[in-house]
């Protein structure tokens, strides 16, 4: 081997070799002092792609669980002012049994009357009043529209011989943003389909007489047809031909409509609509012309059409009430399956990004010891080249 003193190899070797140690030793120390695998891209590129997208999905999926906490905050709202409408309907529907009495003198009448009245006013006033976060939410401005396309008001059916006319479609009490398919479930009957959870109703149907009408009435999802015929009528069983192949109806939200974003990815919504409930409303009206009625002539004819108009009205309110609860249980099971699936996303994320501690102090141990033991040689390697001197004694 000869020996050099402008050049030290073995001191070149021991550097780059140290210079190695403390790069690694630098990135342990990175890792164990961030408790990341994956600090930048060059740690891991395809894997910081892939927690990146799960990262997305985590942080998405946290906010549509409190977006969810929120829509049942809005219909527990809306459901809790409806908890005293039906017990001013009550009220009401009370009172006019005592009018219907004839122990009631015209004064007596009067008192009642005045109290009905009021009542009145303070169902309407709690419809325009209720809001969540500044919507109102029992004026109707939170209700479901129907979309362009499919079983629309105006169009006629008649492949089975006989004019079937659709003169109106009611979705107001249905789920926006969703598509019902109707079908025929058999002889004399329809079934309407929702798309998403697949519920469905099916009703009878009967036929209908020249120039009459029909309503088909799936109250359970909240969808309503009005049928009408002209001279020629038409059978059950050419109404169910008829519609079964009709199409479908789609809904959308309406202006200022309650749609809960319940899910990280677009599209992924709940829609909750909020009817009109004061007492100009539908199936509400028949109790506003009685209690006016009432107001203008005190009689048992007048409280009687009060007692058939209250029965209709707590109806009303009775099915926006349980729409609401269905709508919080929906919600409430959302938030259970939004949780589990943001917990395996953080596990999945976890296991890609997060450093396994234990694994990373041995190499940090690894390069801690040799970072300390090539500087020892490096310093015998710098030394070395001093054995020449006695040579040159």
């Amino acid at each position: 081997m000869s020996v050099r003193i402008n050049t030290n190899i073995e001191a070149l070797n021991a550097q780059r070799n140290l210079s190695t140690t403390a790069n690694q030793f630098a990135k342990s120390v990175e890792k164990l002092s961030s408790g990341l695998r994956i600090n930048r891209a060059a740690d891991d590129a395809a894997g910081l792609a892939i927690s990146q997208k799960l990262g997305a999905q985590v942080t998405g999926l946290n906010q549509a669980q409190r977006n969810a906490q929120d829509g049942i905050s809005m219909v527990q709202t809306a459901e809790g002012a409806l908890n005293e409408v039906h017990t001013m309907l009550q009220r009401i529907r009370e009172l006019a049994v005592e009018a219907s009495n004839s122990t009631l003198g015209p004064s007596d009448l009067s008192s009642v009357n005045d109290e009905m009245q009021q009542l009145k006013q303070e169902i309407n006033r709690i419809s325009g009043s209720t809001a969540f976060n500044g919507q109102n939410l029992l004026t109707g401005a939170l209700s479901t529209t129907q979309a362009a396309g499919g079983v629309q008001a105006g169009n006629t059916y008649n492949t089975t011989g006989g004019n079937a006319t659709v003169t109106a479609v009611d979705v107001s009490k249905a789920q926006s943003n969703a598509t019902y398919t109707l079908s025929s479930a058999g002889a004399g009957t329809l079934t309407l389909t929702r798309s998403g959870d697949n519920a469905a109703q099916t009703i009878n149907v009967t036929a209908i007489a020249a120039n009459g009408t029909e309503t088909l009435d799936f109250s359970t999802l909240g969808v309503k047809f009005t049928v009408q015929t002209n001279a020629g009528g038409k059978t059950q069983a050419g109404l169910v031909t008829d519609l079964s192949g009709a199409g479908a109806v789609t809904t959308a939200a309406g202006t200022g409509s309650a749609t809960f974003q319940v899910g990280a990815n677009a599209g992924e919504t709940i829609g909750v609509s909020f009817t009109k409930v004061d007492i100009s409303a539908t199936g509400m009206s028949s109790l506003d012309t009685a209690l006016t009625n009432f107001g203008t002539t005190q009689n048992f004819a007048n409280a009687q059409a009060i007692i058939s108009a209250s029965d209709t009205a707590i109806t009303t309110v009775s099915t926006a009430r349980g729409l609401y609860g269905a709508a919080q249980n929906r919600l409430e099971h959302t938030i259970a399956s939004i949780s589990v699936a943001s917990e395996n996303l953080n596990a999945s994320e976890s296991r890609i990004k997060d450093l396994d501690v234990a694994s990373e102090m041995v190499t940090f141990t690894k390069t801690q010891i040799l970072q300390q033991a090539g500087t020892a040689i490096l310093a015998q390697a710098n030394s070395a080249p001093q054995n020449i001197l006695s040579l040159l004694r």
